[in-house]
């Protein structure tokens, strides 16, 4: 063989290997969507007790994020045809400023995720999914820690379809913010992920969680605050025809909330308000306003006449698997707004993480941490108090 034939036939290597691995390159980039996408439908289908498909992922190799499109969960028993989780949009990718610090986590952006809670459809049933499937299931679909998460225009639903008519308790247009979920030390007790929600709930209310948590734990630490506020009462006749008898010609209610939890015990209380409601409606039957009647002489007698308001606190406390409310501490606290003090709409602010910490749990050197992040928090709120007095 020639020597020029021997340089033909170098050249020809030369440029047949590169233009195969570039073939290949293309068929697996191409390819890789389909591979992703059987990945996480596989991670659906292996989850106890559910069902769940995604239709489609995009993949931006630039970024390094890929996006899921439809996808959903559903119990296996489910009677109904409405999905247990809905999230039509999920964008998963790398966070580069943690990146450019030497971190490898993810951030994931949630647009009309809904998860809507059928009654009749999550009844237990043996060989339902635990916290280990479920964590499993994540870190598969996100196999880095993920570091920021946020959700816009979601839903949060409860629906009773066995009632007449059905019973449909939400919260929607929910934007919610969590960072710094999974960089925790254990040790120091604290709570490193700050959460903020808000949303509209059923009547028109306004809707607002604050506060701080752990995940990293089978039970997750937390402090979180929640209320509800100025919702049309009649909104909540379908509930409240099914399960007392009682529906509201007119009327707001609200819905204060303070919950902490250290190791699985919990202590907070609930605290419901009622202003200006009546309960009479015109079209009601005989024994429907011999009722309401009835109710709306003890709501007349333990309302507070002063500012309109029928309202308890409701304190509760224990470990997640026996949670009591104080029965004689809630009525108490109906006469209590009744004929001493009404209470104001608004969290009361006194319930605190360490509150939740058994006794001799909490060393010294925790709690100056802890007093170091509170007063830090309440520098910062003043500080935003003063901007919107300026404002």
């Amino acid at each position: 063989m020639s020597e020029t034939t021997k340089r033909r036939g170098f050249k020809k290597k030369r440029y047949t290997v590169p233009i195969i691995i570039l073939i290949l390159l293309i068929a697996f980039r191409l390819y890789l969507p389909t591979l992703v996408k059987n990945n996480i439908n596989k991670v659906l289908a292996d989850i106890p007790g559910y069902y769940g498909q995604v239709e489609d992922v995009d993949i931006a190799l630039i970024r390094g994020a890929y996006v899921i499109n439809g996808m959903y969960l559903s119990k296996g028993t489910a009677e109904s045809q409405v999905p247990f989780l809905n999230f039509p949009k999920s964008d998963i990718s790398i966070e580069w400023k943690s990146l450019f610090k030497g971190k490898i986590v993810s951030e994931i952006i949630m647009t009309s995720p809904e998860v809507i809670y059928v009654f009749e459809d999550q009844k237990e049933e043996s060989g339902d999914a635990d916290v280990d499937d479920w964590t499993k299931a994540l870190t598969d679909i996100v196999p880095i820690d993920i570091n920021h998460f946020e959700v816009h225009d979601g839903k949060v639903a409860f629906v009773q379809l066995s009632a007449e008519p059905n019973i449909d308790l939400q919260i929607d247009k929910l934007e919610l913010t969590a960072d710094n979920l999974r960089n925790v030390v254990e040790k120091e007790r604290i709570l490193p992920s700050p959460i903020r929600a808000s949303g509209v709930s059923i009547g028109k209310g306004k809707v607002s969680l604050e506060g701080n948590m752990n995940l990293v734990k089978e039970i997750p630490d937390m402090d979180l605050s929640f209320s509800l506020e100025n919702a049309e009462a009649t909104a909540l006749n379908d509930f409240t025809n099914y399960y007392a008898g009682i529906d509201f010609d007119k009327g707001t209610f609200g819905v204060y909330s303070e919950v902490a939890i250290a190791d699985g015990h919990l202590i907070g209380y609930v605290k419901p308000l009622l202003t200006d409601t009546k309960l009479i409606g015109e079209g009601d039957g005989f024994l429907e306003i011999l009722w309401e009647g009835f109710v709306g002489f003890f709501k007349f007698i333990l309302k507070n006449q002063g500012t309109d308001t029928l309202a308890t606190k409701v304190p509760f406390e224990g470990d997640l698997n026996n949670v009591e409310a104080g029965v004689w501490p809630t009525v108490l606290n109906i006469f209590k707004n009744a004929w001493i003090k009404a209470f104001t709409g608004e969290v009361d602010d006194d319930i605190n993480f360490k509150d939740a910490f058994k006794e001799g749990e909490i060393t010294r050197e925790q709690k100056r941490e802890l007093r170091k992040k509170e007063r830090e928090e309440k520098r910062e709120q003043r500080k935003k108090e003063r901007e919107a007095k300026k404002g």
